[in-house]
């Protein structure tokens, strides 16, 4: 009976040094996280430079709202006042890629100066080719993100397509590559 005692006794030492151990990493991990936040709340408190006051922007679809005085010759461009709302921060807009596709037009490797850009087809379809992606389909409902300045190109399009395009910041170089 009294081995038993005992065995249970350095039994229940060894789990405490244990709960022990676990304690000080767990007192150490939360350390370490109260000082992160300490940090990020001091770097957070640094002003940054103050945005003009965005406003409302509301675009409602008109034909006559299409222009031809996009980035692409081969595009017609209707925006969406996002630009001017936000004071450069974004841009958004429609596109219609006119058809018929001519790949030695539309075809040319590129990429785009931003910090975001994200299209989703509203209609038809537009086939890309985005690097480390390859060639893929989007079809309408379909949505991607380009990271930035990621090469990528138009390969092919139904002549009925539309593209929603928003970009930030709204002004951006784009550099066409040699293939």
């Amino acid at each position: 009976m009294a081995k038993k005692a005992k065995s249970r006794s350095a039994a229940q030492t060894a789990v405490k040094k244990r709960s022990g151990a676990k304690s000080a990493a767990r007192s150490s991990a939360r350390k370490a996280v109260k000082a992160k936040a300490r940090t990020t709340t001091a770097k957070s408190s640094v002003k940054k430079p103050a945005r003009p006051k965005q406003r409302i922007a509301v675009s409602h679809h008109r034909e006559e709202d299409f222009k031809a005085d996009g980035l692409r010759a081969y595009a017609k461009y209707r925006d969406l006042g996002i630009a001017d709302a936000t004071h450069g921060l974004a841009q958004a807009h429609v596109i219609r890629l006119q058809g018929p596709c001519d790949p030695t037009e539309v075809s040319k490797l590129h990429f785009h100066d931003v910090e975001f850009q994200m299209v989703y087809v509203l209609k038809g379809w537009v086939k890309t080719y985005m690097d480390g992606q390859g060639e893929t389909l989007m079809k309408e409902g379909s949505a991607w993100t380009q990271p930035p300045k990621i090469k990528h190109m138009i390969l092919d399009y139904s002549d009925d397509v539309e593209l929603l395009e928003v970009i930030l910041p709204a002004e951006f170089k784009t550099v066409e590559l040699k293939a």
